[in-house]
């Protein structure tokens, strides 16, 4: 009897223990089952979901502005190129850009730092001549070529406008006319009063003569500069004064050679105006948004880049448009691209960096007011 107990104890002994270590295999199946399976999902999701993320996520989403084929980010490393020994100047810059369209070299002014030019790629300044003058304001500028030989025109406001080689010489300094150069009696009436100021902005050339837009003044201009003997003094061409009628301005502010004609930016009008070169209205631009206060006009690919001075409404900086001429085709906001501190610009130029294959790349040059900052965009589509 005791014998057949103990096997009966020993058999439910085993039993139970069979059945523990079988429990205990079986919860450890599961356990292994449910990390395998969550792992599993974890690497589901996250090859679902990775490429998108930088559609979603603003932190890793490139910054764009503009519409249609005209959308540009902000170019960091090219607006980094801008001279380390500058930057103490770059607050004060108040001007704006032209180029060479044979070599694609640019060229700038930085108030107190000089006359510079800047490298086809856009990646090395340096600056050009020694005269004292350079260091002024440099307003507006122009590259042209006169009889074979390539210059540059730089308006200094409140100043001078000056002609010199694209080494720095200077060739002309043409100052403040005395108000017996013109034949247009409003332009004579005003500089032979003692109160008359010279409000040079910008300057063009166009078949032989420099026009200077004087809109920093009571006596708001289109005035023309001709050369004689190598030698660059006031034509007899003038036309304008303050007003709002047809060929009159309310700040000529920027002043650009197209097509045989001239293009005036009349800031506070909010207007881009064309004229023959003889100084008669021909037309202005439509479709320029109301309010916005055009300083200056360029163009490449087709088409006019222009720029307001101050953000409109709740912009986040001041718009440059892409204009047909005809129609407005884009507006780029730089503020939407966090670019630090530019809100106000003063002028925008259109440049293309040529590719060792042949391909060309669109870059906005940015010059900023108020604080002065320099910018490069890229065009994107």
């Amino acid at each position: 009897m005791a014998k057949r107990t103990t096997l009966t104890v020993l058999l439910i002994i085993s039993f139970l223990g069979f059945s523990c270590n079988l429990m205990a295999q079986t919860v450890h199946d599961d356990h292994d089952h449910t990390h395998h399976s969550h792992e599993h999902s974890v690497l589901a999701h996250n090859h679902t979901h990775d490429p998108m993320q930088s559609e979603h996520n603003p932190k890793y989403a490139k910054l764009v502005t503009g519409q249609g084929e005209f959308i540009f980010s902000w170019d960091q490393e090219l607006t980094a190129a801008f001279p380390k020994d500058a930057h103490e100047f770059e607050p004060a810059m108040h001007g704006g850009f032209n180029e060479d369209p044979e070599t694609g070299i640019v060229y700038t002014g930085i108030p107190g730092y000089g006359l510079c030019s800047i490298s086809p790629n856009l990646k090395n300044w340096k600056t050009i001549g020694t005269d004292a003058r350079l260091k002024d304001n440099i307003h507006g500028i122009v590259f042209f070529v006169h009889k074979g030989t390539k210059y540059l025109a730089v308006a200094q406001e409140g100043k001078r406008v000056l002609v010199l080689t694209l080494d720095g010489k200077i060739i002309s300094e043409i100052l403040k006319p005395t108000g017996t150069e013109f034949k247009f009696a409003p332009a004579n009436e005003f500089f032979s009063s003692e109160d008359s100021n010279f409000g040079v902005t910008d300057v063009t050339y166009l078949k032989g003569t420099l026009y200077v837009a004087h809109g920093y003044s009571k006596g708001d201009f289109v005035m023309t500069i001709k050369e004689k003997g190598g030698v660059w003094s006031w034509g007899n061409l003038a036309w304008g004064g303050k007003g709002d009628n047809p060929g009159q301005f309310k700040t000529a502010h920027g002043v650009y050679a197209y097509d045989g004609h001239i293009l005036v930016a009349n800031r506070a009008a909010g207007q881009v105006v064309k004229f023959t070169k003889k100084g008669k209205f021909v037309e202005t631009f439509n479709d320029i948004p109301e309010g916005s206060l055009v300083c200056n006009v360029a163009y490449k690919s087709d088409n006019f880049f222009l720029n307001a001075l101050s953000p409109i409404g709740d912009q986040k900086s001041a718009p440059i448009y892409v204009h047909t001429g005809e129609k407005l085709v884009s507006t780029v906001i730089p503020g939407d691209l966090d670019i630090p501190i530019l809100t106000n610009i003063h002028q925008v130029w259109p440049h293309f960096v040529e590719a060792e294959n042949g391909s060309k790349q669109l870059y906005l040059l940015v010059h900023g007011w108020n604080k002065g900052k320099f910018a490069v965009l890229k065009l994107e589509h």
